[in-house]
């Protein structure tokens, strides 16, 4: 079932996903921004930030010889400055103790600022297939209606949610295994209204088998 529950989905996600700028490259510090940008931030309000910024900072070592100044500058607009700060910052660790190469090793990631698991799970698995799952609140919608799992979409639902991730993880492709579940939720599975009879995955659901993927 796991192999073809991921091809099933990752099918899916090469027809329909949307285009989207840090979708067309496996830099990791293009990655990096778009996903330090998209935290508390809708995806075309970002879009034309990450363009930006890319102009304005194309390599992590721009960022990390830029004044904090220009960066908080080229960030405005966008909120939450205590990300552009942790970027800068860790951008600077990157520079200094891994030559300006993000490391593969997720325990190093997460000591840079910025980098909690969700972060670090989906820069590593998008930039080097790194086999980490992730969760949001897309991906925690989907998996608690495979499973039909009762309660609230909350992060107490994370270790169930966890556990069936790593069951179906496949062991390449990581990077598009975890936006094509983070896709569906946000086009097909969801909160309000999901669009079962266009989801790839319905033959594997149980909130659906037992009608209760609107609950």
């Amino acid at each position: 079932m796991n192999k073809i529950f991921a091809k099933d989905l990752t099918r899916w996600y090469q027809k329909h996903q949307r285009s989207l700028p840090w979708r067309a490259t496996r830099d990791p510090y293009h990655i990096w921004a778009s996903e330090i940008m998209l935290q508390q931030t809708t995806v075309n309000a970002v879009i034309p930030y990450y363009e930006r910024w890319l102009k304005t900072f194309p390599t992590v070592f721009d960022l990390a010889r830029a004044d904090i100044h220009d960066v908080l500058k080229a960030w405005q607009g966008l909120g939450y400055y205590a990300r552009a700060k942790n970027f800068h910052k860790a951008a600077g660790l990157v520079v200094d103790d891994h030559g300006g190469k993000l490391p593969v090793d997720p325990v190093l990631v997460r000591s840079l600022p910025g980098f909690g698991p969700y972060t670090t799970g989906s820069v590593l698995s998008i930039a080097y297939d790194a086999r980490l799952p992730i969760i949001d609140a897309n991906v925690r919608r989907v998996v608690m209606r495979l499973l039909a799992l009762p309660g609230e979409a909350d992060t107490q639902q994370d270790k169930k949610v966890i556990a069936f991730l790593e069951k179906v993880l496949p062991r390449k492709g990581v990077g598009d295994f975890n936006q094509a579940l983070m896709e569906l939720g946000a086009l097909v599975c969801r909160s309000k209204e999901p669009l079962c009879l266009l989801c790839p995955l319905r033959s594997y659901c149980s909130a659906y088998a037992k009608g209760k993927q609107e609950i």
